[in-house]
């Protein structure tokens, strides 16, 4: 370990005169430097993780002054980037050092984006698009040159996803270009150290990486907030706790209110703002509100003005504001790993407890909250997954490349494997995607405008015309939202986005919450909707993002709770009460068993299956078993799921509920599902803007979410007549399997469903089936806006459920 004097003395005396030393793995971290070593550091929320990370870089510039640019920071978040930037400015005007920092982002103004590249700062701080973007321009070659360190913050929020795949690529082209670069990463929650080695060095060599583990922090103090009457049989928003949360508020300094949805977040703010009798200072922050108000909201909270934040996932990470207190999680937190990282967000400081309340919205959720808090108490977190390299993403990436210098395929194959997730792969792929960038593909190769690349008599290949370089900039990125619509007030003022297909339903006089205020809509343009503010009720935006579903970790955690009944003595009377109805009435699923129940209920005939293998993974399972059972002649009238069970309900009995859960599904009802649904549209849609066979944008021109699903439906149906096997409908398959279905948990399920399945047919509604079922007829009611109604059907339910005879 190096010692503290071996800082240079301006950074040592910095630290006496702040009354600090520096931690062990900070020095650590020094010393991994001084080795020349890549380095993985892996620690709590509070132990100066990024000041561990700058430490070899201030050393460095401290003992070796230089005027170019040294070391990249690569931040998940635009706002973590410009956080960072004002907490390591104020050190380096202290120290008094001739270093400048600057940050660069989609937000960043043109002129000085240009002036970066002639005269860089020795620190950058950016994202994953902004440096790829950065490496397609001719003076990349030079930029990079010296470039000595990069640092990626947050590692694990996007190293197993396609921004992952692109920071991969990127960093094996710096790695051309700056050879002895070191590369260096950050996390608070990893569950798998050598997996993030080996994805961050070099050809994935992990004994080049060094690890680094802080030191052990103060146990979080986490509580589970429970209602003043019962813990609720349904919902998922934890409303009925608005009056306690805000008895939170009040006697906290500053406290953020997580939620797992955009919709959610506006829903819990306007409802905490109606029981704000003190009128404190509350904000909403999610990541479809405009840049100026996200930042509006983000400097409130830094200056601490504040006394609350409710906010989605747009603030899980890094933020530091050492004035919060505290962190409500509304809803189940659906992951341990995503659990401790919003604890994190409050105190930042090592040897203190950060306090957390978490708050369930039904009796699953406390279980599956109650899980999750085992799981940080005893270090859990949930395992991440590795996953080969997305093509969609190597073609954007190689047209990034050649917009900056022609290049050879054989080089360029040789630095693309120095990517982890690109490690593996073959020269006939590799080659498939050159050729679609030349030309499209076989059936689009007619077309000038998807002619993209042309290889010369040298052997090189080179952009066909500079349009394409131009076409290339403007709309490279890997985050692909779904079609949006500017909401502004007739002044200009922009107030954020709203997706396309709640936009269409909106017409002059209808009203809505959008950034914590109502607006009504004066008129609907092409891709802008002009409001003013209302006072009129309104209704929550829905959107259509990804739902966040239970972690494998955790469902197997809640599936021990209901096997257990040693454990029944630390829930809730009712809660309690409710496990013993289930074991009288029914039964209880053991690990690894699949309790499958079927009864009557409202002239209806029900099945409910307990998988606990996630929202994403049940709702593909319903759209393939009530295919299945029209197919049977069971007369399915539809399905709803939970993340814990799926309820399916029809005009006949399910007396062989085995036949429905063969594995052969996931190869006919599935594949002809995905095929015929808008599924698979939508992941081409996606995966053919990341590939640039789409543009997002046009040079002077503004083209609205509807005019490109248009172009890419259409290219979509010639390519599935013309050309099945094209790399972009493989690449759409994909997407479509593994991330919008759950696919590899679904299979799972499939595969063992037959042997492990438990039947019980009953007279009337279990209680454990009380939560689903209050769903039927509500799954399309917009959130909130049936609460109260929601909630009494559930007492009725739960009333003939509960009854003993």
């Amino acid at each position: 370990m190096l010692a503290g004097s071996q800082l240079p003395a301006i950074l040592t005396d910095w630290f006496a005169s702040r009354g600090w030393t520096p931690r062990r793995h900070q020095l650590d971290m020094l010393a991994a430097a001084r080795r020349g070593d890549h380095a993985l550091l892996v620690a709590a929320t509070g132990a100066g993780k990024t000041l561990a990370g700058f430490l070899p870089t201030l050393t460095e510039l401290i003992e070796n002054p230089s005027d170019g640019l040294h070391t990249l920071y690569i931040s998940p978040l635009k706002a973590l980037a410009v956080d960072v930037q004002r907490n390591l400015i104020t050190p380096i005007e202290e120290m008094g050092l001739p270093i400048r920092v600057e940050t660069r982002t989609g937000d960043t103004p043109h002129e000085k984006k240009v002036r970066q590249r002639a005269r860089p700062p020795q620190i950058l701080l950016t994202t994953p698009e902004s440096l790829s973007l950065l490496l397609s321009y001719e003076d990349s070659l030079t930029m990079f040159a010296g470039l000595k360190t990069i640092v990626i913050d947050e590692v694990h929020a996007f190293a197993t996803g396609k921004r992952g795949d692109l920071l991969a690529l990127a960093l094996a082209r710096l790695g051309t270009l700056a050879p002895d670069l070191r590369r260096v990463a950050l996390s608070a929650t990893v569950a798998d150290p050598d997996g993030y080695r080996a994805w961050l060095a070099p050809y994935g060599d992990i004994d080049s990486v060094s690890l680094v583990r802080g030191e052990r922090g103060a146990d979080p103090d986490i509580a589970i907030l429970l209602p003043e009457g019962r813990v609720p049989w349904a919902g998922h928003s934890g409303l009925y706790a608005i009056p306690q949360v805000m008895a939170e508020i009040e006697t906290h300094r500053t406290t953020i209110i997580f939620c797992n949805t955009r919709g959610l977040c506006e829903l819990i703010f306007q409802n905490l703002w109606k029981v704000n009798e003190l009128q404190l200072p509350i904000a909403v922050h999610h990541g479809s509100l405009s840049l100026e108000a996200r930042r509006r909201a983000e400097q409130a909270m830094a200056d601490g003005k504040l006394r609350a934040l409710v906010a989605t996932a747009s603030l899980d990470l890094g933020v530091d504001w050492g004035d919060v207190d505290c962190v409500i999680q509304m809803g189940a937190p659906k992951g341990s790993s995503r659990m401790l990282q919003r604890i994190g967000r409050a105190n930042h400081r090592l040897d203190e407890s950060s306090e957390a309340v978490l708050v369930p919205g039904n009796r699953f959720e406390y279980l599956e909250a109650r899980a999750a808090l085992d799981a940080v108490e005893q270090g859990e977190l949930d395992p991440d997954i590795f996953r080969p390299g997305a093509l969609d993403v190597l073609a954007q990436h190689i047209m990034g490349v050649a917009c900056a210098v022609p290049f050879e395929a054989g080089e360029m194959l040789r630095e693309i494997r120095a990517a982890l997730p690109y490690s593996a792969l073959e020269e006939e792929t590799f080659e498939r995607v050159l050729q679609f960038i030349a030309d499209g593909g076989y059936s689009l190769r007619a077309y000038d405008k998807f002619k993209r690349l042309t290889r010369g008599k040298d052997g090189l290949w080179r952009v066909t015309k500079p349009a394409f370089v131009a076409q290339h900039r403007l709309n490279a990125g890997i985050i692909v939202e779904a079609p949006m619509l500017e909401v502004r007030f007739r002044n200009g003022r922009r107030l954020g986005k709203i997706e396309e297909a709640f936009g269409a339903s909106l017409s002059p006089g209808d009203s809505f919450f959008f950034a914590g205020i109502a607006v009504e809509v004066e008129r609907v343009e092409l891709t802008d909707i002009v409001v003013r503010a209302t006072t009129k009720p309104a209704r929550i935006v829905s959107y259509m993002g990804a739902r966040l579903a239970i972690t494998a970790t955790l469902a197997a955690r809640v599936r021990e709770f209901l096997a257990d009944r040693s454990q029944w003595a630390r829930f809730p009377d009712d809660v309690r009460e409710w496990l013993e109805v289930q074991a009288h009435r029914s039964a209880l699923p053991q690990p690894g068993q699949l309790l499958v129940e079927t009864f009557p209920h409202e002239g209806r005939h029900h099945m409910v299956a307990y998988s606990f293998e996630g929202w994403n993974a049940h709702q593909s399972l319903g759209m393939l078993i009530t295919r299945r059972m029209e197919a049977m002649g069971l007369k399915p009238l539809g399905f709803v799921a939970n993340d814990y069970a799926l309820a399916v309900y029809g005009l006949e009995k399910i007396t062989d509920p085995a036949a429905l859960f063969s594995p052969d599904i996931l190869e006919h009802e599935f594949v002809d599902w995905v095929q015929q649904s808008a599924l698979l549209k939508r992941a081409f849609r996606e995966v053919a803007i990341i590939g640039g066979l789409v543009e997002r944008q046009i040079p002077g021109k503004k083209k609205s979410g509807r005019q490109v699903t248009f172009s890419t439906d259409l290219i979509y149906d010639v390519l599935r007549k013309y050309e099945p096997d094209h790399l972009l409908l493989r690449a759409a398959w994909a997407d479509a399997r593994a991330r919008m279905t759950d696919v590899g948990r679904l299979a799972n399920l499939l595969d063992t469903a037959a042997a492990r399945m438990l039947h019980i047919d009953l007279p009337r509604v279990s209680p454990m089936a009380v939560p689903v079922l209050i769903m039927i007829g509500r799954e399309s009611v917009p959130q909130g806006a049936a609460e109260d109604v929601l909630l009494m059907e559930a007492e009725d339910i739960a009333a003939e459920a509960m009854r003993l005879d």
